[in-house]
């Protein structure tokens, strides 16, 4: 007689992390005492005002200049950093030349420096009497900067140009070049290989770098407070309004202000993700 065989079980696989249950239950305490619960708090405290109370808080002319200036300063930086990004990205990948490391590496200076130390230097910088820049400008060109909004944009630039470059810069790095000689080979010139070779390729990266850009600056407080001036209805972001309804105590109509840049933070990030989808199906 043969000896009846057993089908053996499937080996156990090691696993470096504990089981699953104990690995969710530990990311969802996480994200909730770290996101949900700040968000929540956000969300609820402003109702405290109800509905006209809201509206009046965010509706008020000072409240409504400044969260115009800080979405309108934050798509405009995001702007110019989507296209110098891109080029300092291109550069850094496709070219050698001395101190390309150094510049390289300085591109992450925004994210080790001191937002505070940044807008300080950008006033000194800029500043219309005694500014290496600012007093040129000022003189050859009758051209403020610090105290403006244009001061504004500038801080804005400096902290959201390493997200674009780190976005694209890799993606640009694995793009195979097989391609582009094939462009050239059936005839194509410089700028029609780019347009419809490599910058499909680069869409959603460049996108994400964008979003990144813009998501980091709408907010921005500390390197935009000293070059910003401060000045209630032209120079004052929305960030320092909800600082000045903190000190006097009236969290609820901060929160209000709060609320309100949430929700058109996430509606633009909608619209900027949606396109980005549309232009990866393509």
């Amino acid at each position: 007689m043969t000896a009846l065989t057993l089908p053996r079980a499937a080996p156990r696989r090691h696993t470096v992390l504990p089981g699953f249950g104990l690995t969710m239950g530990f990311t969802l305490f996480y994200l909730s005492m770290v996101v949900l619960l700040p968000l929540v708090a956000l969300i609820v405290r402003p109702w405290e005002l109800g509905w006209d109370g809201f509206i009046k808080a965010v509706s008020e002319p000072a409240v409504y200049a400044s969260l115009r200036l800080s979405f309108l300063t934050a798509l405009i930086a995001a702007a110019v950093n989507a296209v110098f990004g891109l080029l300092l990205a291109w550069i850094l990948v496709r070219y050698r030349f001395p101190g390309r490391r150094l510049l390289d590496a300085a591109i992450d200076l925004p994210f080790a420096l001191p937002t505070a130390v940044a807008g300080i230097a950008f006033a000194t910088l800029y500043s219309p009497r005694s500014g290496w820049l600012g007093q040129p400008l000022k003189e050859t060109f009758d051209l403020i900067v610090a105290f403006t909004p244009s001061g504004i944009v500038i801080a804005l630039v400096f902290i959201g140009l390493p997200f674009v470059v780190r976005s694209v810069q890799p993606v640009l790095e694995d793009l195979d070049r097989d391609q582009e000689d094939a462009a050239a080979t059936l005839g194509a010139r410089s700028w029609q290989t780019f347009l419809r070779v490599i910058m499909p390729a680069l869409l959603p990266a460049w996108f994400t770098g964008f979003a990144l850009a813009f998501a980091r600056a709408v907010g921005e407080y500390g390197s935009v407070i000293f070059i910003a001036g401060n000045r209630p209805l032209y120079s004052e972001i929305a960030p320092l309004k909800i600082i000045q309804k903190l000190e006097s105590y009236d969290y609820a109509g901060a929160s209000a202000i709060g609320v309100t840049m949430l929700g058109a933070s996430f509606l633009i990030l909608l619209a900027i993700n949606l396109a980005q989808r549309w232009v990866a199906r393509r």
